[in-house]
């Protein structure tokens, strides 16, 4: 490993290697922390004070953090797939347990020790994938305080920020060593998997329909098509795992049943642009395996798009003339993305899209305010274009496009940041993917840029960045792609491991 990040990036343990730098030390500090801890929850139960309970459980929290981030970073990547949303009606709103109190708690250290050594890992925060994330808060930022709905607005980009801080930022701590790569794909997939046997028990008592595998993977996910993006995504780590790492046939045997359940589950899912995410996946393969680059990649979307261009009038007539729907069966399932003109679910899609696009143009350098689409976007709808599945409540849902939606919530800048977003992905992926210095670190690459590749492109249709099932795995793989441009793309090859 380099070590020029450790050398530069003071570790976070440091705020306390001075109370705790000796054995006996340690003793004392865990004692002190257990006696406060104990004395607090007897004071409080005596005085019949039950929500004061939740302060010697914040002081533990805060000290299993400072002492031990990198366990709590290893829970928390542990702990999201089987996450619950659970909402404080008192408060009006939710959080996801058991998870963000501790990304909250993460976040607070993160910005303590920042203004305690004025930097953090240097060389990552300098790099564009970094600086674009840094622009895309900054932007959010501003547009929440002009926002129509104030406090919404800075809840959405405090989630946001929290989000960036822990599974980019803080996730590339442990991406600066090798050994964590691959466990930082399992230690995901494997309560993935889990989630994915509940959800299939739990679909087949309803005879596996269309209808039930909308919410029957509740209440680890809201619906299905959340569900089926991560599925994508993790579909592709899956059998990257099992056909790019050498491992002992014990677990390669392991890491075959996980790529089946996870795939199982992705036909289930009856989500079709993660279907169709996949494939798209599967073509960028083809581009790694023939070592075809980034500007082989432009050169063919180019001509894609002059293609579609030339040929848009024939398109556009097929389009309409398609009448598959949504159903059970998974032909005409996936037949229906063509369908513009009956299928209730991609119609309302263009319903919401007009919206934001009409929201946009009246407001199209600030938006109206991040989060805030889903609240406003109700008088923007032509009563022509509502479908049977419209509504003028703030509760179902947002502009569905990670493309579009920013474009209502915070104008033009923010659409432009998350192209620039991708963009950066598409090229650091190719890059790092066929010139990394060991099939090893190409291999890590190439597993999570193609997963990147089916989010960004089920992103057209839906977008899911504010759940942290998501998030993690798409701010993560992009930390990962990040710190190995960092550290070690131009580290010399020595081996190439197992």
């Amino acid at each position: 490993m380099p070590n020029d990040a450790s050398h530069n990036t003071p570790n976070f343990n440091r705020l306390t290697d001075r109370l705790s730098n000796s054995k006996d030390n340690q003793y004392w500090l865990v004692v002190g922390i257990g006696f406060v801890f104990v004395a607090a929850l007897a004071a409080f139960i005596s005085q019949e004070w039950y929500w004061g309970l939740l302060i010697p459980f914040g002081m533990a929290l805060i000290a299993s953090i400072v002492l031990a981030m990198d366990y709590v970073l290893w829970f928390i990547v542990l702990a999201t797939p089987l996450s619950i949303n659970y909402e404080f009606k008192d408060l009006g709103s939710t959080l996801n347990l058991p998870t963000e109190p501790f990304m909250v708690a993460l976040t607070a250290l993160f910005f303590i020790r920042l203004a305690y050594y004025g930097r953090f890992f240097p060389k990552l925060v300098k790099h564009p994938l970094s600086l674009i994330l840094i622009a895309h808060l900054a932007w959010m930022l501003c547009t929440a305080i002009t926002s129509e709905l104030l406090i919404v607005s800075l809840k959405y980009f405090i989630s946001r920020l929290w989000f960036i801080v822990v599974f980019f930022y803080l996730m590339s701590l442990l991406f600066k060593n090798q050994k964590n790569h691959r466990p930082y794909f399992l230690v995901f997939l494997i309560p993935m998997a889990a989630v994915v046997i509940y959800t299939i028990i739990h679909h087949g008592q309803y005879g596996f329909t269309k209808r039930s595998g909308t919410w029957v993977m509740q209440p680890f996910f809201k619906e299905h098509t959340a569900y089926g993006a991560v599925l994508a995504m993790y579909f592709t780590v899956a059998w990257g795992m099992f056909f790019r790492y050498n491992y002992r046939p014990l677990v390669k045997i392991g890491l075959l049943c996980l790529s089946i359940i996870i795939s199982v589950g992705l036909y289930f899912s009856y989500t079709r642009a993660a279907w169709l995410s996949v494939m798209v996946m599967l073509g960028f393969s083809a581009f790694l395996y023939f070592g075809w680059g980034f500007k082989r990649f432009i050169q063919l979307i180019t001509l894609v798009l002059v293609v579609i261009g030339l040929g848009w009038n024939q398109i556009d007539n097929r389009l309409d003339a398609t009448k598959a729907e949504s159903s059970d069966d998974v032909t005409e399932h996936l037949s229906s993305v063509a369908n513009v003109s009956t299928d209730a679910s991609n119609t309302e899609r263009l319903n919401r899209w007009k919206s934001a696009w009409r929201m946009f143009k009246e407001r199209p350098v600030t938006g109206f305010g991040p989060g805030t689409y889903m609240f406003l976007y109700a008088p923007y709808q032509n009563p022509h274009e509502k479908t049977i599945i419209s509504t003028n409540r703030g509760d179902v849902g947002n502009a569905h496009s990670e493309y579009i939606g920013p474009l209502a919530d915070s104008g033009l800048p923010a659409a432009l940041i998350i192209i620039a977003l991708v963009i950066s992905t598409f090229y650091y992926g190719f890059k790092l993917s066929l010139k990394l210095p060991t099939a090893e670190l190409r291999t890590t690459a190439s597993i999570a840029f193609l997963a990147l590749v089916t989010y960004w492109f089920h992103g057209l249709v839906n977008n899911f960045l504010d759940i942290d099932k998501t998030g993690l795995p798409v701010f993560g793989f992009t930390a990962l792609l990040a710190t190995l441009d960092v550290c070690f793309m131009n580290k010399k090859e020595h081996q190439n491991t197992p």
